[in-house]
């Protein structure tokens, strides 16, 4: 499978080069030039398989050319240790809780089968030392670290906005040591990515160092993450549930809901999509504009949404032929307030007992708002509420019990390297290293 850039200047690239490099030449981001439908015979027999089994269905389509078979099997079943139930929480609506993995987090998923995927490619060249540059608001840091965590050959830098995640998130990525760095800008998420996207761009520093990516624009990161909408609809087909599904998805830099829409293109009958957006509101403002009109980042309960300039929108413009119609007839949107996360959070609790983290609400009350009668909607729930519990607490006086996986964070010691959002300034630093 060739991958071609968004931006359709750069030359086309393996699925080896797409990964390593993560970034095309042109600063667009990779695409595969086909996206294979499924044969209905895997649909029709869909309920009956293990997450296991219908994920490597799934990555044999998107990766079976460029990765032998086996390996490709091991990768997907040694990344899928864990499951991702459906749960019904009110009436018509469910939670698809994506939080069971190491870092109670649904980047979990993406970020340990690139892991593996890069170590497979590293392996074939010859242990050639990589240096992983990701940028994240809370959530993605703490997945791609503890998933690169102790994997020879490959060196995490972790970005993240000084301030502006939580505690529990912080610890998840600046305790670890051994091959990941934790790197402090005084700046926003924006700043961050910005640094990493420059950093691909400079011709010295890669003569330097060999630099690939691990945010959602890297297409190991965010296809692997198509497999958990195949499995949300082996669950509500199980239950008889599958008609008229509605998928609403929680996004920030939209890696998520762009690999559910690589699984609709492959013939995953979900009847239709809604972004849930919190302040951060610039794919909702497209939705109601057709203009795409990128804005400082601002700072909100739902702090792993705080993006905005959301890096995938290039791949849902592309995928759709820059169709606003067609964007906006498949997938709808909604924005919320912290004063309007607050009240649906408790609201949620007070009627269900169901306990959500702050991005998980804001899908939640995107479905009590826009779901037909005849519909089946299911909200990703991003996050464990523990990730969260100073916020949720505040809100619900609930006080959310902390699993022992993240005690054994914040017991760690904090060791991070501050940094301006100067790109010369980070440059400086990566070249000493």
């Amino acid at each position: 499978m060739r991958y071609y850039s968004t931006n359709k200047q750069a030359p086309l690239a393996t699925l080896h080069k797409a990964v390593v490099k993560g970034l095309a030449e042109d600063r667009g981001l990779y695409m595969p030039e086909q996206i294979k439908t499924l044969p209905q015979d895997f649909f029709d027999h869909i309920q009956d398989m293990s997450f296991q089994e219908l994920s490597y269905v799934v990555a044999d389509a998107f990766f079976g050319e460029d990765v032998e078979a086996e390996a490709l099997k091991q990768i997907v079943y040694d990344t899928l240790s864990f499951d991702t139930p459906v749960v019904q929480v009110k009436d018509n609506i469910y939670a698809l809780e994506l939080f069971h993995g190491p870092t109670l987090a649904f980047k979990d998923v993406g970020a340990r089968f690139m892991a593996r995927l890069l170590q497979y490619f590293i392996r074939q060249e010859g242990n050639e030392q990589v240096n992983v540059l990701v940028a994240t608001s809370g959530d993605t840091g703490s997945a791609v670290a503890n998933g690169f965590l102790g994997v020879d050959g490959i060196h995490v830098y972790v970005l993240y906005p000084k301030g502006k995640v939580s505690k529990i998130q912080e610890s998840q990525f600046t305790t670890l040591g051994q091959n990941i760095t934790a790197i402090e800008v005084d700046g926003v998420f924006d700043d961050c990515q910005a640094l990493v996207k420059n950093a691909f761009m400079d011709e010295e520093l890669n003569r330097h160092l060999k630099l690939t990516s691990a945010n959602s624009i890297n297409v190991a990161r965010f296809l692997p993450q198509a497999f958990y909408y195949f499995n949300a609809y082996a669950q509500m087909k199980k239950m008889g549930k599958a008609d008229n599904m509605v998928m609403c998805v929680p996004s920030g830099n939209f890696g998520n809901i762009t690999a559910a829409l690589f699984g609709h293109r492959m013939g995953l009958p979900i009847k239709r999509f809604i972004a849930a957006n919190n302040a951060n509101d610039i794919f909702y403002q497209y939705l109601q504009t057709g203009i795409y009109n990128p804005q400082p980042s601002k700072q909100t309960l739902a702090n792993a949404m705080d993006v905005g300039d959301p890096s995938n929108f290039a791949r849902i413009y592309d995928l759709y032929g820059g169709s606003h119609a067609t964007v906006k007839a498949l997938i709808g949107g909604a924005t919320y307030t912290d004063e309007q996360i607050r009240e649906t959070l408790l609201e949620c609790y007070q009627q269900t007992g169901y306990i959500l983290d702050p991005h998980g609400t804001c899908g939640y009350r995107a479905l009590q708002e826009g779901l037909q009668a005849d519909e089946y909607g299911v909200f990703c729930e991003t996050a464990h509420p523990a990730k969260f519990k100073e916020t949720v607490d505040a809100i619900t006086h609930a006080d959310v019990e902390i699993p022992e996986r993240l005690a054994a964070f914040m017991r760690g010691k904090k060791e991070s390297v501050p940094m301006t959002k100067t790109f010369q300034d980070f440059k400086d630093y990566l070249l000493k290293q």
